[in-house]
């Protein structure tokens, strides 16, 4: 790999019936929205695995970052566990670190970044989870930059 260069972040966002992806740039500093993959049945995966896999060969994925949604009081739930079984499912497919990255709240702001950009409240539900997932993954992305800085500043 050329110096400098770092393979990119994926981020997702794991519904019952869709994924959001997000991808970095390629200096780890910014999220983008790629797609919302869609499934007709909270169980079936196959597809979804094979579409992220794809997605991680077009765009040299090193890492995934994976939405964990917590309750608010900071317990697992349901949703959590789901998100926990589907992390194992994605490490043993593609054989890449997955980041558990705490999710609350990012719906709520994908909505008002929504609300706040004059989307119709009948075309948010199109792209709720993939706003979602830029907000996942651009939460890691600036934990990681603030992490890389703090490290320069001890040397």
């Amino acid at each position: 790999m050329e110096t400098g260069v770092k393979k990119r972040a994926l981020g997702l966002d794991f519904g019952s019936k869709t994924v959001g992806v997000a991808v970095s740039d390629g200096l780890g500093l910014t999220a983008q929205g790629v797609e919302i993959i869609r499934r007709t049945s909270e169980n079936k995966l196959r597809q979804t695995l094979a579409r992220i896999e794809a997605l991680i060969a077009e765009y040299d994925v090193g890492v995934l970052v994976l939405g964990y949604p917590k309750n608010m009081n900071n317990t697992i739930g349901e949703r959590a566990e789901k998100s926990l079984a589907f992390k194992e499912m994605l490490e043993r497919r593609t054989g890449l670190p997955v980041v558990m990255w705490d999710e609350r709240l990012t719906t709520v702001e994908a909505h008002r970044t929504m609300i706040e950009s004059g989307v119709r409240r009948e075309d948010r539900k199109k792209y709720v989870d993939k706003i979602a997932a830029v907000y996942i993954l651009q939460g890691y992305l600036d934990y990681e930059g603030m992490k890389g800085r703090s490290e320069e500043q001890d040397l």
